[in-house]
């Protein structure tokens, strides 16, 4: 869909969004245009329940004696309460109201709003980000859908006031959706076709961005010592990867050192000889969906030119049962020369990422890392699908993912780290023992068997097991992979550490 930015004037024919206020209150184009349509529009808001909350929506069709198609009523609430998120949502519900009703094109008119903080252009531009967002839909491999069930929004132009300052601010935003619709991509795939080495391929394309990509193989791994991510994909005919992204933006006085973000990416997970449930075992698709979000996120960042020095390690794995595959009760010798007694090979999330995080710590000696995975059921029947957990060593950097989470819509919430819990994973025949043997607390003791791996490095643990799919519609994410991450993260690296460069 492209997204057009013009001046105020509305349209005589098409297809027309205009706002609303709380208490039915017409906003200045919506005044306009009621004028010429002589009064019809405000009689049909007085006929019905919408009253212009900020969840509603109300579609006249071909009202009064216009040439318009059909206008489109959508709710602001009140004036002051029009910040980003709300009019990323606004933008979000408009594209779904109107993205299927067959007409190519439409229109959205912005007008700035008595008490109200934002200007014109600003709301245009969360408008716009808020559209692209909702507009994502994963159907390549659909060969027979009906056209009629096909989005036909083709164009969405937006009329405000300051037009250049919302293509600038939009430019670099729909940059940021574009790292949000790789990860949604990525997480889609079936595992026939996203595999480690294919998901290596993906990461390798961001070179044209200027993003460094090394790959790493198994004989390479088995060089440095990766015997717990080596373990968990022993048993797949398809080889493990470890895939480094560098994006080096800062100023080149700078001499920080990088900040690094570290992703599970199980490409598929059966459990191994631990094996899962065949009931839900299609959604393990999407257990590399943390490996998908850093991805995402470099791909967001060095489009929009970050002025930041980062860091993206990925261990990807298949975790397959056979004959080769690891067993319950197996020892291996991670990267840190830990030994861990694998007494669950479904809890192999931590294993790939013990030798992910410890890598990444000694080779780049990173300012803080922050990794990401689906790593437990439990954090979901903790949190639900509302919440991502975060776990983390250093309560400055927890306090800023919980901010920026906050800021965008994808919230966390801090669950405690303890010696009593790190207790809990003291290995018999090992060192450690990748679970705990018990029922309680499953994602605290997961997080205090990767803070073994981190050392005294600033570390931050998101489990994004809950967040990562959704089954359901949102304002601005359509059922199916969320990407879950990739906006708080960029959020958080632009509100501080872009700034400190």
């Amino acid at each position: 869909m492209k997204i057009i930015f013009s001046k105020p004037g509305l349209p005589e024919t098409g297809v027309l969004a205009l706002g609303v206020l709380e208490g039915r209150r017409l906003s200045p184009s919506a005044s306009l245009l009621d004028k010429t349509l002589n009064g019809a529009l405000k009689r049909a808001v007085k006929a019905g329940m919408f009253k212009g909350g900020k969840d509603q929506g109300l579609t006249l069709l071909a009202p009064g004696e216009g040439g318009l198609d059909r206008v489109f009523l959508f709710g602001l609430g009140k004036a002051r309460n029009l910040d980003a998120l709300a009019m990323q949502a606004i933008g979000g519900r408009i594209y779904a109201a109107l993205a299927a009703k067959g007409h190519t094109e439409a229109t959205v008119a912005v007008d700035t709003y008595k008490g109200g903080k934002m200007s014109a252009g600003d709301m245009a531009a969360e408008l716009a980000f808020g559209a692209r967002l909702r507009s994502y839909r994963f159907d390549k491999y659909r060969t027979k859908e009906k056209p009629e069930n096909k989005p036909s929004l083709k164009n969405l132009k937006i009329l405000c006031e300051g037009t250049a300052k919302a293509r600038r601010a939009f430019a670099v935003k729909d940059k940021v959706a574009e790292g949000v619709f790789l990860t949604r991509d990525l997480v889609s795939e079936p595992a026939n076709v996203l595999y480690p080495a294919t998901l290596a391929q993906k990461a390798k394309a961001l070179t044209k961005l200027g993003v460094e990509v090394q790959v790493l193989g198994e004989t390479q791994m088995k060089k440095l010592g990766m015997g717990a991510l080596l373990g968990v994909g022993q048993g797949s005919a398809r080889e493990s990867k470890l895939v480094v992204m560098q994006w080096n933006g800062a100023p080149k006085k700078s001499s920080k050192t990088p900040i690094a973000f570290v992703g599970k990416g199980v490409t598929f997970d059966t459990g191994g000889i631990s094996l899962k449930p065949s009931g839900g075992m299609e959604d393990m698709k999407w257990d590399m969906g943390g490996a998908g979000v850093v991805i995402g996120l470099m791909k967001a960042l060095a489009g929009r030119k970050a002025k930041v020095n980062v860091v993206g390690v990925v261990g990807l794995a298949e975790n397959m049962p056979s004959s080769s595959a690891q067993r319950p009760g197996d020892i291996v010798t991670s990267m840190s020369g830990q030994t861990i007694e694998v007494l669950n090979t479904d809890a192999e999330g931590r294993l790939v990422l013990a030798d992910a995080l410890w890598y990444c710590k000694e080779r780049f000696k990173p300012r803080l890392m922050v990794n990401l995975a689906t790593l437990t059921g439990a954090i979901i029947v903790c949190l639900g699908g509302e919440r991502a957990g975060l776990f983390s060593n250093n309560d400055k950097l927890a306090g800023r993912l919980f901010d920026a989470g906050e800021a965008v819509e994808e919230k966390l919430w801090r669950l405690p780290l303890d010696k009593v819990y790190d207790k809990m994973i003291d290995g018999e025949a090992a060192d450690i023992k990748n679970i705990s043997g018990g029922r309680g607390a499953g994602s605290i003791t997961a997080a205090q068997f990767l803070q073994r791996f981190v050392g005294k490095t600033p570390w931050a643990h998101l489990d994004i097991a809950g967040v990562t799919w959704s089954k359901k519609d949102s304002a601005l994410t359509p059922k199916g992979g969320t990407a879950f991450g990739v906006r708080l993260l960029n959020n958080m690296m632009a509100e501080h550490y872009e700034a400190e460069e």
